[in-house]
């Protein structure tokens, strides 16, 4: 009886594309990297951690300063989205820690007919997000289990956000993400030089992970993501 040979399947075996969707946009943004690193950050880093009004609408010192919805900012974002992932009106997504769900908003503008749900571990970025779209967002942590069957969606998106978990806690959520989603775009802040290392560390708030982007592809690769990626440096 001749064995019987398994073939793994394209997803299994081929990590996935390096894309980039956000780094125009982040890039357009400047930013004070001494002014942060010297203004008593270890206090500031305390209160950024709590995720809630001083983080997102507070003084910059503690986070964005005042993230508010403009319209259309995060629309090529969710063009390329929908473009690259062949997204249609019968699709579903998922974003994980989608903060005040700006994106998902875009996406629902775009195709209004497109299923959407989003999660995030701040009471306050849920309650700021978009009317329209606020009961399909959630209060959760992404380093626990995802209530949703395997492949429940078509594509689980996360952005700015699996950087801010420890080793042990990002395992869990990248086998979640590969379990939940038939695709994934994750976006996480990285470097690729000592430059741009220092400046991470002079601006990183909430960040718990700080690897270059050779090592967040290892790791992609050791703990099973197969999904798109891209990374945001601070140059």
């Amino acid at each position: 009886m001749k064995p019987i040979i398994v073939i793994p399947t394209k997803r299994e075996i081929i990590m996935g594309e390096l894309v980039q969707f956000v780094t125009r946009l982040h890039q357009a943004t400047s930013r004070a990297y001494i002014d942060r690193m010297v203004d008593d950050k270890v206090h500031c880093m305390l209160k950024a951690k709590e995720y809630e009004t001083d983080y997102w609408d507070g003084d910059r010192r503690y986070g964005y300063g005042g993230y508010r919805y403009i319209p259309g900012r995060w629309k090529p974002v969710a063009e390329s989205l929908i473009n690259h992932f062949s997204l249609t009106e019968h699709s579903s997504v998922l974003d994980v820690g989608c903060g005040k769900a700006f994106l998902l908003y875009e996406m629902k503008q775009l195709l209004p007919s497109i299923k959407i749900a989003g999660f995030d571990i701040s009471e306050h970025g849920l309650s700021q997000s978009r009317e329209e779209i606020r009961d399909n967002l959630f209060h959760h942590k992404a380093q626990n289990s995802y209530p949703y069957k395997e492949n429940a969606f078509d594509l689980v998106i996360s952005l700015g956000c699996l950087h801010n978990l420890r080793v042990f806690e990002l395992e869990i959520a990248l086998k979640e993400i590969e379990r939940v989603g038939k695709q994934g775009y994750i976006m996480v802040e990285s470097y690729r030089n000592e430059k741009e290392q220092f400046n991470l560390q002079c601006w990183a708030l909430t960040c718990e992970s700080f690897f270059d982007a050779e090592a967040w592809v290892w790791l992609y690769q050791h703990l099973g993501y197969n999904g798109d990626y891209e990374f945001i440096y601070f140059e």
